[in-house]
């Protein structure tokens, strides 16, 4: 399950928001535009899906610069280390 946190990173990634607790009544708009309670509630059903959507462009990032670089995995935390 989301954490309010993460709800929010997702619906204002740009910050200016400040958060506590997991609920619509703890978040404090500094900077940002305010979103509706419903916005905030609904983004708790679509945060799984986007994460894993991310997760998926950061996994296909990695191996198609790994690829470029004609290297594997291994090898690049051979490199790192």
């Amino acid at each position: 399950m989301a954490k309010g946190r993460e709800v929010l990173e997702m619906l204002i990634p740009t910050g200016g928001w400040v958060i506590t607790g997991d609920d619509y009544s703890g978040i404090q708009f500094l900077e940002a535009t305010p979103i509706t309670q419903a916005q905030f509630e609904a983004g708790f059903a679509q945060y799984d899906a986007w994460k894993a959507e991310q997760d998926a462009k950061a996994a296909s990032d990695k191996e198609a610069l790994l690829a470029r670089l004609g290297i594997t995995a291994d090898e690049a935390k051979l490199l790192l280390s």
